[in-house]
């Protein structure tokens, strides 16, 4: 959104807890730090059969949804979820939500032993980041969905997200929650300068020592492929060696501070750090005390990331975890949501749905962009398990160095 944008009100104030913090979890270090994807060889099933448990949705009115913290509409009074009791008095059905989500390869091991031994996880449903929902289709570990149970997604799911590399046709996973990749800066830091583009974060001598990119590598690297051309949804293992190079040279040439998880929001809202690569809900949070605050999505073409519902091997409540995907695919239900969790909703209508009740988080762009912005965004691709410890590694000499 290169475009002045108004401040935001949050609705419900969460202090300085960002969903983004807890998305990255404990590997995010300061100036250094990287999550280290594992590789995991299992056996893989090969039929529904040898996925499926009984399903027990019509006999035991329960769903059990793990989640990330924060990630949900809360009544401050009560500390309730208002949209999981809409549910439960619509369908009848109970959801044991719990916020035992807190980094992707944390849950991972969490969940490992009882899905590669074909058990149950006691899950139903729960949300993973993009690149471990690659990972989980790819052991054979998550059930594909019944689609004729899925009638509002069908019709509301947002074009964009309908058909990922990783997941064709949208097959194993609902996206949940989404957002973008961008450049964010401070004008006082830039002496009132617009940070527009990822050449400048490389190159400008005036940012100099002042620039801090992601310890994410699909982020990192997917912004800098798509500066070099190149589509992070279909590149090869030289075009990753060339991106890699060109953030070395710029680590080399000293125009980075570092590389960080979500602690660079602290540095660029006191000027520290002057721009840096940046996540939407990040932005959406420190604007609301500094609207000064820029940030911008590269001509070039930015990233966008999402959480999603999967539904593991061997759940117990299948159909009931269908319906309860279903519920949040109504736009009167996501605006629920939106308004308080203030991501991108991947639901067709929910700014409409908010338009009346909450105008300020229905203008707000980066909640709700444009179709010209939706369509220059990209994911990254699925990885093998050779690409991913080979790209992880190279990923961890460059930031570690």
């Amino acid at each position: 959104m290169d475009r002045d944008l108004p401040p935001l009100t949050l609705p419900l104030l969460r202090g300085t807890l960002s969903r983004r913090t807890l998305f990255r979890g404990a590997g995010a270090v300061a100036l250094g730090g990287l999550v280290a994807a594992c590789g995991t060889k299992a056996q893989t099933p090969k039929a529904s059969e040898e996925r499926a448990a009984e399903d027990l949705s019509d006999k035991e009115k329960e769903v059990n949804w793990s989640n990330w913290p924060e990630y949900i509409d809360v009544d401050d009074a009560s500390g309730k979820h208002p949209t999981l009791e809409a549910f439960t008095a619509a369908t009848g059905i109970t959801v044991n939500y719990n916020e035992d989500y807190n980094d992707n390869d944390e849950f991972f091991a969490k969940v490992q032993p009882q899905l590669s031994g074909g058990q149950d996880t006691g899950r139903d449903v729960w949300c993973s980041t993009d690149w471990l929902v690659a990972r989980l289709i790819r052991l054979g570990w998550v059930q594909e969905l019944d689609k004729g149970n899925l009638p509002n997604v069908e019709k509301n799911l947002e074009d964009s997200l309908a058909d990922v590399q990783f997941d064709p046709g949208r097959k194993f996973s609902i996206p949940w929650q989404s957002g973008f990749t961008g450049i964010g800066y401070n004008p006082d830091a830039t002496d009132g300068k617009k940070v527009e583009s990822i050449d400048q974060l490389l190159t400008d001598p005036k940012l100099k020592g002042r620039v801090t990119m992601l310890t994410e590598m699909r982020d990192t690297v997917g912004m800098v492929l798509l500066a070099l051309g190149k589509d992070p949804a279909n590149f090869t293992d030289a075009d990753l060696d060339e991106a890699i190079g060109e953030l070395q040279k710029a680590r080399d040439a000293g125009q980075f501070k570092g590389f960080t998880g979500n602690e660079y929001t602290s540095g660029l809202a006191s000027g520290e750090i002057s721009a840096c690569l940046a996540w939407t809900g990040d932005v959406v949070q420190l604007k609301a005390d500094n609207p000064k605050l820029g940030y911008a999505l590269p001509s070039t073409g930015h990233m966008i990331w999402s959480d999603n519902f999967l539904i593991p091997n061997k759940a117990k409540h299948k159909k009931n975890a269908e319906a309860l995907i279903d519920f949040y695919y109504d736009p009167e239900v996501f605006a629920d949501v939106a308004a308080w969790v203030n991501y991108i909703p991947p639901v067709k209508g929910t700014r409409e749905a908010l338009t009346a009740d909450d105008p300020e988080t229905a203008d707000n762009t980066l909640i709700f962009p444009d179709e010209e912005v939706r369509g220059r965004s990209h994911v990254f691709r699925g990885l093998t398990e050779d690409e991913e410890k080979s790209y992880n590694e190279k990923f961890q000499s460059l930031i570690g160095a």
